[in-house]
């Protein structure tokens, strides 16, 4: 579904928005909470994805759901960078690789939340490509391919950049548990 056309009436356009809104509200609320791990940032996030989509010139978008999924996305790590990082609810990844075979000790709890703190604070360091293909592909949960189709690349590039980016992030834990000892 397109989101504008330069033909179309401003009340054909806001009914379009509507629609829009209606549609993938829910899915864009969800991409951004995911990320900043905060339901009220969420929010913030998809109210400024959904205003700037009101608020802006008539443009033609092919595919607005995953126009507006990338843009949850990109929104949410944007806050991330400005925020450098730290929001108050776990992210899925995160809260899943740190709570392996920790059982739920308050220790293990302590060591999950600086673990996802550090994640977001990582992620928010990587360039914004690379956090948006590691994002989708290991928040998301999307394949190499469905990556590489929403962000108009081939699976080579997607491949190339997950791997320099876990390498990068991988170093950076490395040198945080370092310090920690």
């Amino acid at each position: 579904m397109a989101i504008a056309s330069p033909t179309m009436h401003p009340v054909e356009t806001r009914e379009r928005l509507s629609d829009l809104f209606a549609l993938h509200h829910r899915r864009v609320l969800m991409a951004a909470y995911r990320i900043t791990g905060s339901m009220a940032d969420a929010e913030d996030v998809a109210q400024s994805v959904f205003l700037r989509l009101a608020g802006g010139n008539e443009f033609v978008v092919s595919n607005a759901g995953s126009y507006l999924y990338r843009a949850a996305i990109n929104g949410a790590l944007d806050l991330l960078r400005r925020r450098n990082a730290a929001a108050s609810e776990p992210l899925d990844l995160a809260s899943g690789v740190a709570s392996q075979g920790r059982g739920s000790r308050p220790e293990a709890e302590v060591a999950g939340t600086e673990l996802v703190e550090w994640l977001r604070s990582a992620l928010g360091e990587l360039s914004p490509r690379a956090a948006e293909m590691f994002t989708l592909r290991y928040v998301e949960e999307l394949d190499n391919r469905e990556v590489a189709t929403l962000m108009h690349t081939s699976q080579a590039v997607v491949a190339v950049t997950l791997h320099q980016a876990r390498a990068k992030l991988k170093k950076r834990l490395a040198e945080m548990e370092r310090g920690n000892r």
